[in-house]
């Protein structure tokens, strides 16, 4: 079972956006060490705990400090932008990097709708998605022309960049299983509909679809991970992701915060009950058997975890104790 990080650059409280995202680039160095399959960077925006805004940058830094580990998006938020911008910047990349370049794309605008309408190039519907999707692949074709017009990119043709569909529901499932393409689930923040949407998908799934890519489903489903040397030594460093989940609940915009003691949380909306209920928490061997339960329960191909930390150094201890149960 390939193992796979998702990093949004995570800004701490009294830390700035460059030594977030040098303390980014260092996790990378580590990851692609312990033998980890991918890296992605997800976009967000106007979000001041995170520095994931400009995917492609950070991909392209990632790549140049690391040797193995595949990198890309989860994903490009395709509606903040236009497809064939979209198209020379990761075929820029895969020319530049070779063949450890993959492309998740979603609908979801990755931040607020004030700054969604700034930045919106495209549309989020489900046929315009398809087309634009469509077209990428024609410009990451040999010809590297899209489909529905007579562009011609030439710095991505050739570089057939696999393409990944992201979602958190049944739609987006039906949407990538209809297109024929892997679908990334991101269960570590919308477990509602997790058993719905890889059932969807799997039997939305068409491999003669003209965009079809693989020829079987293929699920990476994402979980919250947090490992440390005790359960309990793991359960105050996951506060963090939980105080940041409650920020959000009640509007409030911080960056991230110190660990607390778990019980200082108790009554207070805690959303690890909800849009955090799945996660692999605890000494390795906890974690190890928590991450099983969540295979056995999706089919999983892939996983793709998912560590806030408020000091790097426990994030990236994270990641060696995960790969070194693991992997």
């Amino acid at each position: 079972m390939p193992l796979n990080i998702l990093d949004l650059v995570s800004i701490s409280e009294g830390s700035t956006a460059q030594e977030a995202i040098a303390a980014s680039m260092g996790s990378a160095r580590l990851a692609d060490q312990l033998g980890y399959r991918r890296l992605w960077f997800a976009e967000h925006h106007n979000t001041p705990n995170l520095a994931a805004s400009a995917t492609a940058l950070l991909i392209s830094r990632a790549a140049s400090v690391t040797e193995r580990i595949r990198l890309g998006s989860g994903g490009v938020m395709l509606p903040n932008h236009a497809p064939l911008m979209v198209a020379e910047q990761y075929g820029t990349l895969a020319n530049m990097h070779g063949d450890r370049i993959d492309l998740g794309l979603g609908r979801a605008p990755g931040t607020d709708m004030m700054t969604a309408q700034a930045l919106s190039r495209s549309s989020a519907e489900p046929q315009a998605f398809a087309q634009s999707i469509y077209d990428l692949q024609g410009w990451f074709s040999k010809t590297g022309t899209a489909h529905s017009v007579k562009i011609v990119s030439s710095v991505s043709a050739g570089t057939e960049v696999p393409i990944w569909v992201l979602g958190s529901t049944v739609n987006g499932a039906s949407i990538a299983g209809q297109l024929g393409l892997p679908f990334s689930l991101a269960s570590h923040f919308a477990p509602d509909q997790i058993d719905q949407a890889i059932q969807v998908y799997r039997e939305a799934f068409n491999a003669e679809a003209l965009t079809a890519q693989i020829e079987k489903p293929y699920v990476m489903a994402g979980i919250n991970v947090m490992v440390a040397g005790t359960d309990e030594e793991a359960k105050r460093e996951f506060t963090v992701v939980e105080q940041m989940f409650r920020d959000v609940m009640r509007g409030q915009s911080r960056k991230m915060q110190p660990p607390v003691a778990p019980e200082t949380l108790a009554g207070q909306g805690r959303p690890d009950q909800s849009m955090l209920r799945i996660k692999a928490v605890g000494a390795p061997q906890t974690v190890k058997a928590q991450l099983q339960e969540f295979v056995e329960r999706t089919g999983a191909d892939e996983l793709i975890t998912v560590t806030y930390a408020y000091d790097p150094a426990v994030r990236d201890r994270s990641l060696q104790l995960l790969a070194e149960t693991w992997l």
